[in-house]
C-alpha cells in the first residue's frame, strides 16, 4: 500500500469537492482548481474526509495512487491558504520593481529585463531586492519563481543573482595569485 496514498485528506470548512469522471473540482475561498485523475484510482468523499483507493496492484497504478493524493491535497491547501515563494536579489545595483503588469529587473545585463507573470499568479516587490510570487496553484507558483530565478541564477564566486529566500549558495574560492 502506498504510504502517501492511504492517508486521508481533511477538507476544511468552506471548501467543496466535486468528483467527476476524470476530474476533481476543488472550490474554496481563494478560487477554484481542477485536478485530473486516472479512473483506476477511486476517490470517495465522506463528509469532510477524502480517501483514495486503487483498483489493482499494477506498478503504474500504485505510483499514481500517491501522486493523485498529493495533487488533491495541494489543491485543497491552495484554495484555502495559497502558496508563496520568496526570491532575493543579491548584487550591487541589482533591483526589481513592478511597472504596470510587468516585473522590471535590472540584474547586471546591458538591458533591463521585463517579465510578465500569468494572470492567476501575483508577483509583488515589497523591497527593491525582494520578489514575492503567490497564487493558488502550487505547480504554477513554483514554475513562475523558477523562471524568474533563471533570468540570473546565483553565481558561485560572489553569490550575485536571484536566489530563493532560504537557498544557500555554495561558494567557491577564487583563483590565488601566483608568487
Amino acid at each position: 500500500m502506498s504510504r502517501i496514498g492511504k492517508k486521508i485528506i481533511n477538507v476544511p470548512a468552506g471548501v467543496t469537492l466535486k468528483v467527476g469522471k476524470e476530474l476533481v473540482e476543488v472550490k474554496g475561498p481563494k478560487g477554484q482548481l481542477n485536478v485530473p485523475y486516472d479512473p483506476a484510482i477511486s476517490i470517495s468523499l465522506d463528509g469532510s474526509v477524502v480517501s483514495l483507493s486503487r483498483s489493482s496492484e499494477d506498478k503504474d497504478i500504485r505510483a499514481k495512487h500517491g501522486l493523485y493524493r498529493a495533487l488533491l491535497q495541494g489543491a485543497v491547501t491552495g484554495v484555502t491558504d495559497g502558496y508563496t515563494k520568496k526570491l532575493d536579489i543579491v548584487g550591487v545595483g541589482y533591483r526589481a520593481e513592478i511597472k504596470g503588469k510587468f516585473l522590471f529587473m535590472a540584474v547586471g545585463y546591458s538591458h533591463p529585463v521585463y517579465f510578465k507573470a500569468p494572470d492567476n499568479v501575483k508577483v509583488e516587490v515589497p523591497a527593491p531586492t525582494q520578489i514575492v510570487v503567490s497564487g493558488i496553484d502550487k505547480q504554477l507558483v513554483g514554475q513562475v519563481a523558477a523562471k524568474i530565478r533563471a533570468i540570473r541564477e546565483p553565481e558561485p564566486y560572489k553569490g550575485k543573482g536571484i536566489k530563493y529566500d532560504k537557498e544557500v549558495i555554495r561558494r567557491k574560492a577564487g583563483k590565488t595569485a601566483s608568487r
